[in-house]
């Protein structure tokens, strides 16, 4: 099993900067990726970005191509999402994933560990 803990959401004006962490424990040497997805109320699950362990790839949704960083810190088993210039838009539930097969896809099914979420919210 793969435990996920997202932190660092919060309530930010539109055009301000959040940074959200995913601590990962337990058997990460299973997972090849993590990836960042989010919720609107009442909407499946939206891919934002997705980056392998290595950092040898990444892999953003275009929404968020230019603002959104995503990067990983392997000693401390941790990846990272820096968000930039935020739009009213990008409110939402930020959820960290991670995948067992390899891949950087954005198809929510492929990911088989999942965090609880946190919560962003950007204000006009």
């Amino acid at each position: 099993q793969v435990q996920l803990v997202e932190s660092g959401g919060g309530l930010v004006q539109a055009g301000g900067s959040l940074r959200l962490s995913c601590a990962a424990s337990g058997r990460t040497f299973s997972t090849y990726a993590l990836a960042w997805f989010r919720q609107f109320p009442g909407k499946e699950r939206e891919f934002v970005a997705a980056i392998y362990w290595d950092g040898s790839l990444t892999n953003y949704a275009h929404s968020v191509k230019g603002r959104f960083t995503i990067s990983r810190d392997n000693a401390k088993n941790t990846v990272y999402l820096q968000m930039n210039s935020l739009k009213t838009e990008d409110t939402a539930v930020y959820h960290c994933a991670a995948r067992t097969t390899y891949g950087l896809g954005p198809r929510a099914g492929e990911y088989a560990y999942w965090g609880q979420g946190t919560q962003v919210t950007v204000s006009s």
